[in-house]
């Protein structure tokens, strides 16, 4: 064997498990920066549950559970269909006006649907269990930035999507999969969940 030869094949003896390290490493710290977000959301105990799969209330956070589809109207009588929305991610909000932390969470919502707006590749949906929409619509702005819905028998929130208590949010990726439900309130203006939404985009 020539020296050359033999050069060669020591530096690729070498080389590949370096390699081979390298990539594992920069895989490891890409995972761990998408986790980010969500360790510091649920802490770092909750989120291993979750990710384990010990879902059960407050929360779920997974990749094996496709979204169901639906359709219900708008205030102005469009239908919207959760089909129509693949390719843009999601964030599905359940509420009621008989739920105080709803109607506190209600304006932060709207926050995030004039910032998503600028993105143009998330959609923020709430539908609320309320009878009419003469009920609804004082706690809504007269512009709102978010598409509200209403579902009065319940057949959607509850019937499709199980929700008994409100508020109940689910953050839905372009492809249709559930990647996260928030069991009560938050402040969906937080920099921190603006974060985990641009994550999913």
């Amino acid at each position: 064997m020539t020296r050359e030869r033999l050069a060669v094949l020591l530096t690729l003896a070498l080389a590949l498990p370096l390699g081979y390290t390298f990539a594992r490493a920069l895989s490891d710290g890409a995972v761990r920066h998408r986790e980010t977000v969500l360790r510091t959301v649920f802490g770092d105990e909750r989120f291993e549950a979750l990710r384990d799969g010990q879902g059960g209330f407050p929360h779920y956070l997974g990749d094996d559970l496709s979204v169901p589809d639906f359709s219900l109207r708008t205030r102005d009588g469009r239908t919207v269909r959760m089909r129509d929305l693949r390719g843009k991610v999601v964030v599905l909000n359940f509420w009621s006006t008989t739920c105080p932390p709803c109607l506190e969470e209600l304006p932060t919502l709207e926050e995030l649907g004039q910032i998503a707006g600028r993105w143009g590749d998330v959609e923020v949906v709430a539908i609320s269990t309320d009878a009419d929409w003469a009920t609804v619509a004082p706690f809504l702005p007269p512009r709102p930035h978010v598409t509200h819905l209403l579902d009065p028998t319940k057949e959607v929130v509850s019937g499709a999507f199980g929700t008994r208590l409100y508020p109940e949010t689910w953050l839905i990726d372009r492809d249709g999969i559930v990647r996260v439900r928030f069991d009560g309130a938050r402040d969906w203006s937080d920099p921190l969940t603006v974060s985990l939404l641009e994550s999913l985009r």
